[in-house]
């Protein structure tokens, strides 16, 4: 959770445990606190109390293989899986992690709109009894051209419905529990019959946080406003975090009487890793291909107008229409990308990563790291030692 201050008009830095023998910002000793504050009390703020958690970004995949992947992860000594939904269903691969180790997973994200705010509950509900409460329901609105066309549900208006959709699954779990008879009555959807042998009953275990996907001020302001925690954008940078997810968020929080520092950040993290030019070429490149296809989204352009590169949205999606997918990755040159992706070998990534995200993430999300365990099994023995060296430098 944020238990920290931020900049404000100035940076202010507090001290970390620097690891032996490294250079770098962090080795120095130094962590940048970049929670917006409010008023001087708030910058009288300490650490955090919880140490940063550090996941593993994967998609679904056969539920056979996810149960691998969960196995490898637990015994590298991540502290979970974030597992998007594209192909497959983000949660049978969390039920599938889940029956085969012991970990903390979120959907990161499930699309809402295509299902009942009933059904989303029924699924997030078992989840977090057959993980122990360890289990975090990530929503987001996926974009129109899918939820109208993929899967043939409707859109409009994304925000409040979003907004709309977690108070209606929030009131489900009251339901289930048993607090109050179900009787929500929205905008987009009404439920108001829940027969007791229909209902799972209460668990031994919280209430699932919910977690929603915001890129924007609006949604962001939301997230604080609503939801437990924020599924940061793959596509972010450094002054993304600290000009846009930050205030925004807290901002949205403060709105209604919140405390900033009780909402989660969860930030994926492109990664170019490798002990030689050749492998962090490599990863380069792939990241090369993912700014650029989540770079065509109208809405997302003024990510790069911050970093002073107007216009690059507009490129990639000229040669998105025009079928140039090497000439989207083209678009985003070197200058670019080194805004969006760590870039270095393994001894000095957990060193770049506390520099970057440290005092900022609560959950750093390695993005590539599933994707390295598909071409390598033995690759998360070096992602364990990253993740239990960030983990113990940010406790």
């Amino acid at each position: 959770m944020w238990n920290r201050a931020a900049l404000s008009a100035t940076a202010s830095w507090r001290l970390i445990r620097p690891r032996p023998g490294r250079r770098g910002v962090a080795a120095r000793g130094l962590r940048r606190r970049r929670f917006p504050t409010t008023g001087e009390t708030d910058h009288e703020k300490g650490p955090e109390d919880a140490e940063v958690k550090f996941d593993l970004m994967t998609g679904g995949a056969p539920l056979r293989q996810m149960q691998d992947l969960a196995r490898d992860a637990a015994a590298a000594g991540l502290s979970g899986l974030v597992i998007t939904e594209g192909a497959r269903t983000a949660y049978l691969s969390c039920a599938a992690a889940a029956l085969a180790a012991d970990l903390e997973l979120s959907t990161g994200i499930a699309v809402a709109f295509p299902r009942s705010p009933m059904v989303t509950a029924e699924l997030a509900w078992e989840l977090a009894e057959t993980t122990g409460g360890r289990f975090r329901l990530g929503l987001g609105t996926q974009v129109r051209a899918h939820i109208e066309r993929r899967y043939g549900a409707p859109f409009d208006p994304p925000g409040p419905r979003l907004r709309e959709y977690v108070a209606a699954v929030r009131a489900v779990f009251r339901a289930f529990r048993g607090e109050q008879p179900l009787d929500f009555r929205g905008n987009f959807w009404s439920m108001s019959l829940l027969p007791a042998q229909w209902s799972p009953g209460s668990i031994d275990a919280a209430d699932p946080p919910i977690d929603i996907a915001a890129v924007n001020p609006w949604m962001l302001r939301t997230a604080g406003e609503i939801a437990d925690g924020v599924h940061v954008h793959p596509l972010n940078t450094p002054t993304y975090l600290e000009k846009t997810v930050l205030p925004e968020a807290a901002a949205g929080a403060r709105r209604v009487g919140r405390d900033p520092s009780d909402l989660t950040l969860i930030v994926p993290l492109f990664t170019a890793v490798g002990d030689t030019e050749e492998e962090r070429a490599r990863w380069r490149e792939m990241a090369r291909v993912q700014v650029a296809f989540y770079g065509s989204t109208a809405n997302y352009g003024f990510v790069f107008d911050q970093i002073g590169f107007e216009g690059t949205t507009a490129r990639i999606r000229e040669r998105q229409k025009a079928g140039d997918v090497a000439g989207m990755s083209a678009v985003v040159t070197n200058e670019i990308l080194e805004h969006f992706v760590v870039s270095t070998t393994w001894d000095e990534l957990s060193d770049a990563i506390v520099a970057r995200l440290g005092g900022v993430a609560d959950r750093v999300v390695a993005y590539f790291a599933g994707a390295a365990w598909q071409q390598d099994r033995a690759s998360l023995g070096r992602w364990g030692e990253v993740a239990r060296d960030v983990m113990a430098r940010t406790s």
